[in-house]
């Protein structure tokens, strides 16, 4: 495992804020955390996104589940620690939730069932090396024979060629290769490509 960056790391019950601290500090965390997120958010076409994850969204992930289930005793605490922290990156790949949004009903069910398989046709590339494919939920699976999930874990590991390349201002591109969806997105944002760079070690 590459060592870790200010965006990677394990968090420890010692990194949370109490529940009263968070109280007063929610609205100004949140706000940094929002503003952190918009640089991480990758829209591949209208209905798919990938939101890579990192130390801080988890950070905030598992502060608003101690909140809204009012957690506070250790053990309940590291077991929420311990299902949120595989999704902080290792230094050395990037971990991202991959949401299909679709506002109706009806048409996010045929959506799934259309595009059964999709998770695992996830890739990016960085100028001059060949495609990575997301390696797609690792803990369990989410999709079946019928239809896929609106939510997927998706992990894009990456050769020491390849961070070296990103550190040199090499470019990023991502795309879905589906029987259903075919999307290529040649140049990802500056903005995203800057921060997903940072959880390189």
């Amino acid at each position: 495992m590459a060592s870790e960056t200010p965006h990677t790391g394990r968090l420890r019950p010692e990194d949370l804020f109490t529940l009263e601290a968070y109280a007063r500090l929610r609205p100004a965390f949140r706000a940094q955390v929002m503003a952190h997120k918009a640089h991480r958010r990758l829209a591949l076409g209208p209905h798919v996104t990938l939101y890579f994850e990192d130390r801080l969204t988890m950070h905030y992930q598992v502060q608003e589940m101690l909140r809204a289930e009012r957690i506070f005793e250790p053990a309940d605490i590291q077991a929420e620690l311990d299902a949120y922290n595989p999704l902080i990156p290792d230094g050395d790949n990037w971990k991202a939730t991959l949401m299909i949004e679709y506002a109706d009903v009806d048409e996010r069910r045929r959506a799934l069932e259309r595009l059964r398989g999709v998770e695992d046709c996830i890739w990016v590339r960085v100028a001059g090396h060949g495609p990575v494919p997301g390696i797609a939920d690792e803990d369990l699976e989410r999709g079946n024979d019928e239809k896929t999930s609106a939510v997927h874990f998706l992990r894009f590991p990456l050769t020491a060629a390849m961070i070296a390349a990103l550190k040199g201002g090499a470019g990023l591109a991502a795309g879905i290769t589906h029987p259903s969806l075919e999307i290529s997105i040649d140049a990802v944002p500056e903005p995203t490509r800057e921060s997903l760079v940072a959880d390189l070690a």
